[in-house]
């Protein structure tokens, strides 16, 4: 896509209906290079998006094929798409808002010849994608629908609540899209981890490593946990499963080296 196309994409995606008017927006550095669009009082990007695409881009370096799915304002998606220069990128999101401020933010970023972002539900879209892809990702909501209030504002309970399925049906998708040696990295509820293994063995999937994001030095559970699956014949499955424990904030409440090296990853100071 030449420089004259690119800016014809990003001109049309700054004109998308579905986006909020200008001033209830800010742009938000999410790479060195890369800028993030984020509602002011909507939802905005956090650090399990971070973790994520932190996990994902380590485990998967050399991907050529990537899909996030439910990929919301972009955020892992743009993040893969900076650490992983030669991939090709897809989105699925289904939240219209949603989807409207991460094509805004890939044609402003001068990328949307490589990531494109397709509008709808991942159950039914993720099965038409092929089963090609070397890393597949996804950040999916933790509450199910009955133990929370949704919020008056759409966006935010699509992020929040389970609206069209939780974890397990993340899985489900991956494993219709994920290639034979492929990984698939996704950010679950800390507190329940059972909930991932049995959607794994549902999907035909392996549980290989599991992250734990620890908000203090002293909590007591996890803030969410990043796993990492292959399909369930893949030789490394037999190994077990690897957990590792990462400390955000020290005692005191500083933000820890990891943080830091976190940030920096994505070329942020």
């Amino acid at each position: 896509m030449s420089a004259r196309d690119e800016e014809a994409v990003a001109s049309m995606a700054r004109t998308d209906p579905d986006l909020p008017p200008e001033e209830e927006l800010s742009s938000d550095a999410l790479t060195r290079d890369y800028r993030i669009w984020q509602r002011r009082r909507g939802h905005r990007y956090s650090l399990d998006d971070v973790s994520t695409a932190w996990v994902a881009a380590r485990t998967r370096p050399s991907a050529r094929r990537c899909v996030d799915l439910g990929c919301g304002i972009g955020s892992v998606l743009m993040m893969l798409a900076w650490k992983l220069q030669a991939a090709s990128l897809v989105g699925i999101e289904a939240q219209a808002t949603s989807a409207a401020l991460a094509r805004r933010s890939l044609g402003d970023n001068g990328i949307a010849s490589r990531v494109r972002v397709l509008t709808g539900d991942l159950r039914e879209v993720a099965p038409t994608l092929g089963q090609d892809f070397a890393l597949v990702t996804g950040t999916p909501p933790y509450l199910p629908l009955g133990t929370a209030l949704p919020s008056p504002d759409p966006q935010r309970t699509a992020a929040r609540l389970e609206l069209r399925g939780g974890v397990e049906a993340y899985l489900a998708a991956a494993a219709c899209v994920v290639a034979r040696d492929g990984r698939v990295v996704v950010c679950a509820d800390g507190r329940y981890p059972e909930r991932v293994v049995r959607g794994a063995e549902a999907a035909g999937l392996m549980p290989l490593a599991r992250w734990d994001a620890m908000a203090r030095a002293n909590a007591l559970t996890p803030l969410f946990s990043v796993w990492t699956l292959a399909i369930d014949d893949h030789q490394e499955a037999s190994q077990g499963l690897s957990v590792e424990v990462g400390v955000i904030r020290d005692e005191a409440g500083q933000k820890t080296a990891l943080a830091g090296e976190m940030r920096a990853f994505f070329g942020l100071a």
